[in-house]
């Protein structure tokens, strides 16, 4: 009797412990960017890379989050942009590092602002990226985010911006 007493309450104590929610949340990010607006947008119209983001569970709507991306900008139509006379430099890639916050309105439905720094062709820039974000299912196993996300200040003779829209899907890690 003790063991089959002893072997209920484990199992309790296991299938209790596994329904508690994680503190930390991650997904695998695969991203597409489309460029609204550079100084040379011929030469990078659209990129798509990896990324991470993580979102910290509490018990509030209000969950930090931090993200990691890496994009690369593969068209280029190979045109020369000069600026007084000097070459701006091309995109090529970006990576970013954002933080800040979301917001879950729903247990499908979020928003999330997000800062820091953005790194391109060796330049450390600021970035912007608020985001809407939702989940396909209840399980919140996959999610999908549309953001726009804007580098102030890329191009340093003109202190023109970067912008771009981006569309992400994410696969949960864990």
């Amino acid at each position: 009797m003790k063991k089959i007493a002893s072997s209920i309450f484990l199992c309790f104590l296991l299938t209790a412990s596994a329904q508690a929610q994680k503190k930390v949340s991650v997904y695998l990010l695969a991203q597409y960017n489309s460029t609204i607006y550079d100084a040379t947008k011929g030469n990078n119209p659209w990129g798509i890379g990896p990324g991470l983001q993580a979102f910290f569970n509490n018990k509030t709507k209000f969950k930090p989050t931090i993200e990691f991306t890496a994009d690369t900008y593969l068209e280029d139509d190979k045109l020369l942009r000069l600026e007084n006379g000097k070459p701006v430099d091309d995109l090529g890639s970006m990576v970013n590092l954002f933080v800040g916050s979301s917001y879950h309105l729903k247990q499908t439905i979020y928003f999330s602002l997000m800062a820091g720094p953005s790194f391109i062709n060796g330049h450390t820039y600021f970035g912007a990226k608020p985001s809407f974000g939702f989940y396909f299912s209840g399980n919140q196993r996959w999610t999908g985010k549309l953001s726009y996300i804007n580098i102030f200040n890329r191009d340093k003779l003109t202190k023109e911006d970067f912008g771009s829209m981006s569309l992400a899907i994410g696969l949960k890690l864990f």
